[in-house]
């Protein structure tokens, strides 16, 4: 008796960004208001990182909050509801729960239940491996649509007061509904990492730490708990970076990873309307720009003047940014480049919703 052929999904040929949307918080940090707490000036952080202001969410907006905004704002934009979504992905560092996922419930908030939702932690590169995810469900047709989100309060895991990154941080979401296509809309991504530089960025404890800490406090008692914590009075996790090493990195290595997307696609540089980087820091962009030798036709996303460094946000905030200030961009070709903690990367061509 012959084996019965396992029945496939009807796949898709080709898939596209279809809408964009964005939630930007309401405190805005500008580089006086940081140098209350660092030892700085606002020329040298504008100087050093390009950064004016920076966007930081109120107590009361969490990463859900500013992830949801975002998605009903997408949602809208590419005329879907959020009952036809096939999935659901979020990519972010900064939920306080390693599980359950932002994404099972942001899919709940939305009206998408019972689509499977899934977090990613990808830092930096996780919008780019979000569209790398949702090209691929698509074409597979395991999805029809699906959303992918970089959401991040980074507010919550900065320490005012250290130099190597927290100036740099601010908070915001972004989010796009991927869907079939008549033609190609997503270049092959390019993606990987390289963990031999996992320390270069990332958490000054892990929660293990957190429990060892507050057990201690437990064994000594309640009166001495103040007194042990004191010890380690900033044992709560937050983000640290050695800055020279990851410039290097980004400067030399991301520009390689970037002419790669454009060959993967068969783009020429010329061919691009816009150039948008993860927003890491302008000297980054700048020296990036340079080396893929651009030409001044190419429009570049510098949102990290006025929103900071937000991580798995930066890309589509930037993407907003660059579609509201030239609507000549809608139906272009853009090439966009994620790289951060882990260190992880990802990098495609796509055309502009």
């Amino acid at each position: 008796m012959s084996t019965p052929t396992i029945k496939q999904h009807e796949a898709h040929e080709h898939a596209r960004i279809l809408g964009i949307g964005g939630y930007r918080p309401s405190v805005i940090v500008t580089n006086d208001d940081v140098c209350q707490w660092i030892d700085s000036s606002d020329e040298w952080i504008r100087q050093r990182t390009g950064i004016v202001t920076r966007r930081r969410a109120p107590e009361d907006v969490s990463v859900l909050d500013m992830a949801e905004g975002a998605s009903r704002e997408a949602l809208a934009s590419a005329g879907i509801d959020a009952s036809q979504l096939g999935a659901v992905i979020v990519s972010t560092v900064s939920h306080p729960y390693a599980t359950p996922s932002a994404a099972a419930a942001l899919a709940d908030r939305l009206g998408a239940t019972p689509a499977p939702a899934y977090d990613i932690s990808a830092a930096c590169a996780g919008y780019c491996y979000g569209i790398a995810q949702g090209d691929a469900l698509v074409r597979a047709g395991t999805a029809d649509y699906v959303l992918v989100v970089g959401a991040e309060k980074l507010s919550d895991f900065i320490d005012n007061t250290e130099r190597s990154i927290s100036f740099l941080l601010g908070d915001g979401a972004g989010a796009v509904v991927i869907g079939p296509s008549d033609t190609p809309g997503i270049g092959r991504s390019v993606w990987g990492s390289d963990g031999s530089k996992w320390s270069t960025i990332g958490m000054t404890h892990s929660l293990l730490d957190v429990r060892d800490l507050s057990e201690e406090a437990e064994r000594n008692g309640a009166s001495n708990a103040a007194a042990v914590l004191g010890t380690e009075a900033k044992i709560w996790p937050t983000l640290r970076q050695d800055g020279q090493s990851v410039f290097r990195w980004a400067v030399w290595e991301m520009a390689k990873v970037a002419k790669r997307a454009l060959e993967a696609a068969g783009i020429e540089p010329e061919d691009l309307g816009a150039f948008i980087p993860h927003q890491a820091n302008m000297r980054i962009i700048d020296e990036m720009v340079k080396q893929l030798k651009l030409p001044e036709t190419v429009l570049v996303g510098r949102d990290i003047a006025e929103s900071g460094n937000t991580s798995a946000a930066s890309i589509p905030l930037a993407t907003i940014r660059l579609l509201e200030e030239h609507p000549e961009l809608h139906g272009k070709l853009a090439l966009q480049i994620g790289f951060g903690a882990g260190l992880v990367f990802g990098a495609q061509v796509v055309t502009l919703p």
